[in-house]
């Protein structure tokens, strides 16, 4: 009864009361008045379902005061009423106090979280979600702060987070990391490890994001964290190469390093430089791996040692357990046997690609100009020219399966349609539209006459 009168009290009258004055906190749980410090917590529960956000803000500027460890719920209703009074406010000055407030707020609960979880032992806090609020309300609600404490605090969260981060505290990292390596180039490093871990990161939270609207956030902080490592200036080829020479010599024999850089090179696109390539030859004498021996492969295929190349694309392929590299790599090795001549090999490895990855535009094209380029397999010109209509086939595919690929494969439609048999010469030898063509010899495939 007394509870209904004291909230009927608050909600119907305007409170009147100074709070400006505040009891000194005795250092007990309930302060100096036990009952009244319960009741202003069941106020202030109260007016947070009801949104009321200023009545609330009252009450628990009262019990922050004069009782902060009353409830571990304190900590909880805190930052949601100050976020809700700073974005409703338009007092500059108002809210620069209430964001003093709730960084404080965030500051108290991180290095009182053993004491608050004592009172809520069966619900307790999650550190790790502490440093991440702290990091993001600490970005969001101070102008000009400070890059080191921003990075410190985000840093942190990440670290103790790591896939499990939210994908605007990754946004965050690579944002600050950016503008520390702008004002001193010695942050490089530390930027680089940190693209690293939120490219990393970020993927992982996309493959995991259930809702349409969830995905869309990561996708689009995944675009950010590349643009601002991209635009930071630090990932240029002549820089990396700085760097990473010296390190991959004085850690030729650790192969979880040699891994990261080959992986970063990689993922930058960095392949060309010679860091790229020592890193490679020494993961493959230390273990061979998939990533090691298709990086021995692009070296020899760059020398022009198109043999030794195919040879580590082979056991690139045999290592790679995903079956999407694994098609790519087999896309990679036909382009190579392609380029040597070998047209069964080039076929054999683009059917292997297509038959791993149904969506793999890009073999259906290079199968398509491979019918092209040995499009005779018979003494009759009609029946060649239908390798052609082959090819295209091929192509129409190709444009179903990468829309990406559309252009390419509509300028290569547009070239073979002018070696197509024309209907004339096709008659003369008894065939028809609607006929059933079978192009023998080493394509062995079919095709319907239109």
């Amino acid at each position: 009864m007394i509870k209904k009168l004291i909230l009927f009290v608050a909600l119907t009258a305007t409170v009147t009361a100074s709070f400006a004055q505040y009891a000194e906190w005795d250092g007990t749980r309930y302060g100096k008045d036990e009952k009244t410090t319960i009741g202003n917590f069941n106020l202030v529960r109260d007016f947070v379902k009801a949104q009321d956000w200023e009545n609330a803000y009252k009450f628990w500027d009262i019990l922050y005061h004069e009782a902060p460890f009353c409830y571990s719920n304190m900590y909880t209703y805190g930052p949601r009423i100050l976020r809700a009074l700073i974005a409703a406010s338009k007092d500059a000055a108002k809210q620069k106090e209430y964001a003093a407030i709730l960084l404080d707020c965030n500051r108290r609960r991180l290095a009182n979280i053993d004491r608050l979880n004592a009172l809520t032992p069966e619900s307790p806090l999650n550190e790790p979600a502490l440093w991440q609020n702290l990091a993001h309300d600490y970005i969001s609600y101070t102008p000009g702060a400070n890059l080191d404490t921003a990075y410190s605090y985000t840093r942190k969260a990440v670290d103790l987070l790591k896939e499990n981060c939210e994908y605007y505290t990754l946004g965050d990292l690579m944002k600050i990391s950016s503008q520390l390596f702008k004002k001193d180039a010695s942050h490089r490093d530390a930027l680089i490890q940190d693209y690293l871990d939120c490219a990393n990161y970020i993927n992982t939270a996309i493959a995991n994001a259930e809702e349409e609207k969830i995905l869309n956030n990561c996708r689009k902080a995944k675009d950010n964290i590349d643009a601002y490592f991209i635009n930071s200036g630090a990932a240029d080829a002549k820089s990396l190469q700085s760097i990473y020479g010296p390190k991959v010599e004085a850690a030729k024999t650790d192969a979880a390093f040699l891994n990261k850089v080959i992986n970063l090179l990689k993922l930058l696109k960095c392949t060309d430089i010679d860091v790229y390539i020592k890193a490679v030859e020494y993961a493959y004498q230390i273990q061979p791996t998939s990533d090691s021996a298709e990086g021995l492969a692009y070296m020899y295929t760059k020398r022009n040692e198109h043999q030794k190349a195919l040879d580590y694309l082979k056991q690139a392929i045999s290592l790679e357990e995903d079956r999407f590299k694994k098609s790519d790599l087999n896309y990679t090795a036909a382009a190579l046997t392609f380029e040597m001549k070998d047209k069964l090999a080039t076929k054999e490895y683009l059917n292997k690609a297509i038959e791993l990855n149904k969506n793999n535009g890009k073999a259906y094209i290079l199968l398509a100009q491979l019918y092209a380029a040995y499009y005779k397999w018979t003494n009759e010109d009609a029946l060649n020219r239908c390798t052609f209509l082959l090819a295209i086939e091929k192509l129409q595919l190709a444009k179903k399966a990468d829309p990406s690929l559309a252009s390419k494969a509509d300028k290569l439609i547009a070239d073979y349609s002018e070696y197509t048999p024309l209907t004339e010469d096709l008659f003369m030898i008894k065939i028809k539209p609607g006929d059933r063509v079978e192009i023998k010899d080493w394509i062995n495939e079919t095709i319907t006459i239109k």
